[in-house]
């Protein structure tokens, strides 16, 4: 196929859009690139700098699926400034889809966040339950969630809902809890931890691009999906990475 990732030269990107070159389908990797570009060059692959609220910019001539990752993305960031939050997450996104529809792309896979629920007290969060988000980052991948599933009858529809990403990619985030504290027992040779019960799921990189070429794959499974393991208090990570780094 011929794949759209917004988005691609992020955290997640970087990592996928290899996977999909190996796959044997052709790339436009669309990113504003405001942490750069990592991606290697290959003959199936075409590189667009471009702001995604520019919607007239993004080119749909000819894409089979669509891979949205485009977001700014946590919650601090979000809450920096929630209009360009919006306009990134929210209104970028109904207008991609929109676009899609019109220009005919059959299939549109979009990175949402298991954060859309808020808090809950039941052991097990499965896909039915009520959404409550709170920061500006939640809120804007629940519209977005809503605006595409308007457009189910017209394409597919694949909404995955990770927990928080975590492991190597080239372009490294360090501000989630696994990474940073691994980083801290390798330059550092010491971790800090801050109250250490806070409990988060979390999902290894390489499963959660798995996961989306998973979906590209099998259309079939249209629809609203978790991906996640189970929680694991910040103290236990700690403990893990510290007995990995003395390996």
């Amino acid at each position: 196929m011929k794949i759209l990732v917004t988005g691609a030269c992020g955290y997640k990107g970087t990592v996928l859009v290899p996977k999909l070159l190996t796959r044997g389908h052709e790339v436009v990797a669309f990113d504003i690139m405001w942490f750069g570009n990592y991606l290697k060059p290959h003959p199936k692959l075409k590189i667009v700098k471009g702001d995604v609220r520019d919607i007239d910019t993004i080119d749909l001539d000819g894409i089979d699926a669509i891979v949205h990752l485009s977001s700014i993305a946590n919650d601090p960031c979000g809450d920096l400034d929630p209009k360009l939050t919006w306009e990134v997450s929210a209104l970028a996104t109904m207008q991609l889809a929109d676009k899609a529809v019109r220009k005919g792309v059959k299939r549109f896979v979009y990175a949402s966040s298991g954060s859309v629920y808020g808090i809950k007290d039941e052991p097990q969060v499965t896909e039915d339950l009520e959404l409550k988000p709170i920061s500006e980052y939640n809120k804007t991948k629940m519209v977005a969630e809503r605006v595409l599933l308007s457009y189910a009858n017209d394409m597919v529809v694949q909404i995955i809902r990770p927990a928080t990403v975590c492991g190597y990619s080239p372009r490294m985030r360090l501000d989630v809890s696994v990474n940073m504290l691994t980083m801290q027992a390798l330059a550092k040779r010491r971790i800090t931890v801050f109250g250490g019960q806070q409990t988060r799921p979390n999902i290894h990189i390489d499963d959660i691009t798995d996961v989306y070429t998973f979906m590209l794959d099998h259309p079939e499974h249209s629809g609203i999906y978790n991906a996640g393991f189970e929680n694991i208090s910040i103290m236990d990570i700690a403990k893990q990475v510290t007995t990995y780094a003395e390996a």
